[in-house]
């Protein structure tokens, strides 16, 4: 292994003139910079992270905080999380992981210890235990989602409520007046996981403005919960001729149970689904959705953060407006 030594006696230079440029702590001329930082590349050096995260009081680590939780679904985490980690290393980041369902405590622990330079934090809550600590700690943070009170935090996320308020107003204006929403797994509500009550709020007052009844009905994963979900949808509510789908595992036991009754999609009955694109497009039928934009905020959470660090940003909300794309699942309501 190339030791910093070696770089300096490859460029001609003192040990510590290598370490100045390393950390930035002195001004360098440019001639000796370039000398240095070519005898860098050319023996292939790498510094240790632990001694230079000493030198410089920075780790180069970026603390991602994503609970792991059976009623999500993963795959959209996973994807916001490479996002994340993409970004992060075109900034000459690493990412460190925290996937335990601790709350506070692993604020804490990234705050206590030096364990990473910022933070980016999901799962995100409408009166998120986290954010208290966010709000005195020095350690920079950026949400990817929404509080209940965002004041004095950097938020990153879709705008949830005018989502739920696309759908309706695309179904409405195909003539549905009869909607039911299936929607997360009821832990999730109990939670107030900020992107499920969101939506569903945007999607009442839309529906209350438009004279749309709507009726919401969360469901647990599997064939069977959705059977019964849909089977009490209709007992309450026979008319129902459109549905909103904000959980992605529903969308084929959904498609195939309606088939099964004898409701075709679209023409007698339509469904908008709020997922991702590719969700949306291998389904059985391809469905009209609003796709989540899961790589935009992934990406846009880290470079937040950056600037935050660099001592460029601020707190803001950067709310991803929505975006609904037609397809094959949606149609004229019946008369």
């Amino acid at each position: 292994m190339v030791t910093l030594a070696e770089v300096a006696q490859h460029a001609g230079v003192s040990a510590s003139t290598v370490s100045y440029v390393l950390s930035g702590k002195r001004s360098i001329s440019a001639t000796t910079r370039q000398r240095v930082e070519q005898s860098i590349r050319e023996l292939g050096y790498h510094p240790n992270a632990g001694a230079r995260a000493l030198a410089s009081s920075r780790s180069n680590i970026v603390a991602l905080m994503i609970p792991l939780r059976t009623d999500m679904y993963m795959p959209v985490m996973m994807e916001i999380s490479i996002a994340v980690a993409t970004a992060a290393r075109g900034y000459g980041y690493d990412i460190l992981l925290l996937t335990g369902q601790e709350g506070p405590d692993a604020v804490r622990r990234v705050t206590g210890s030096g364990l990473a330079d910022g933070m980016i934090l999901m799962d995100v809550q409408l009166d998120d235990e986290r954010l208290p600590l966010l709000r005195t700690t020095k350690r920079p943070s950026v949400l990817i989602g929404l509080p209940a009170d965002p004041s004095g935090l950097t938020c990153v996320d879709l705008d949830w409520s005018a989502t739920g308020a696309l759908c309706v107003d695309h179904l409405a204006g195909l003539g549905h007046r009869d909607i039911a929403v299936i929607g997360e797994a009821p832990g999730v509500y109990e939670r107030h996981t900020g992107f499920a009550v969101r939506t569903l709020d945007g999607l009442r007052e839309r529906a209350r403005e438009l004279g749309v009844r709507a009726l919401h009905r969360p469901c647990e994963a599997g064939y069977d919960a959705l059977a019964a979900t849909l089977a009490r949808i209709f007992d309450e509510r026979p008319a129902t001729t459109g549905f909103v789908v904000q959980n992605e595992s529903a969308v084929e036991p959904l498609l195939s149970l309606l088939r099964q009754q004898g409701r075709a999609v679209p023409e007698d009955v339509s469904v908008v689904a709020i997922c991702p694109d590719q969700v949306a497009t291998q389904a059985p039928v391809r469905l009209t959705s609003v796709a989540i934009p899961a790589a935009e905020m992934g990406r846009r959470a880290m470079e937040q953060l950056v600037a935050k660090l660099e001592g460029r940003g601020s707190a803001e909300v950067a709310l991803i407006a929505p975006e609904l794309t037609v397809r094959a699942s949606t149609g004229p309501g019946q008369v």
